[in-house]
């Protein structure tokens, strides 16, 4: 695969992740994206793996391979990052939430869940990754504005 390609199919997985985070309004909003990405990551073909970094391993190592793939996830992270400040705006997340720390942390569980899913060729350490990482956003929340279920 030549770099043009690479770069074309970065720009489609990341069109693919702001379609799925331009919808997220609630926190549950943000489980359904965590849902979708591990049942995605476990339909890949056994493959497990985060399909940027894929592509990594089809790139020559030299200094423009290396700003592709960079750029690639630096607009994954500002998508993340994005996503949480449209929450704190919206009053989902208090105003101590702090999105770029937050979407670091999120960013970093979601690479390092396809990394653990993809050696145990199985998604469950992935969702656990994420689901660690939702529960320390989830400390955030705004309980008189998020909806909750009620427990009776």
């Amino acid at each position: 695969m030549n770099l043009a390609a690479i770069e074309d199919r970065s720009r489609s997985v990341l069109a693919r992740e702001e379609a799925r985070l331009a919808g997220v309004r609630d926190l549950r909003g943000l489980r359904r994206w965590r849902d979708s990405l591990v049942e995605a990551n476990t339909l890949r073909d056994d493959s497990y793996g985060c399909e940027l970094r894929t592509l990594r391993a089809q790139l020559p190592d030299d200094e423009r391979s290396r700003a592709v793939l960079a750029l690639a996830f630096e607009s994954w992270h500002q998508l993340l990052i994005e996503t949480l400040a449209r929450l704190r705006e919206l009053g989902v997340l208090t105003n101590d939430a702090d999105p770029q720390k937050l979407g670091t942390g999120l960013l970093a569980a979601l690479q390092g869940g396809y990394v653990l899913a993809q050696n145990a060729q199985n998604s469950q350490p992935m969702a656990d990754a994420l689901d660690m990482a939702l529960d320390r956003i989830e400390a955030f929340a705004n309980l008189l504005r998020e909806e909750r279920p009620n427990v009776v």
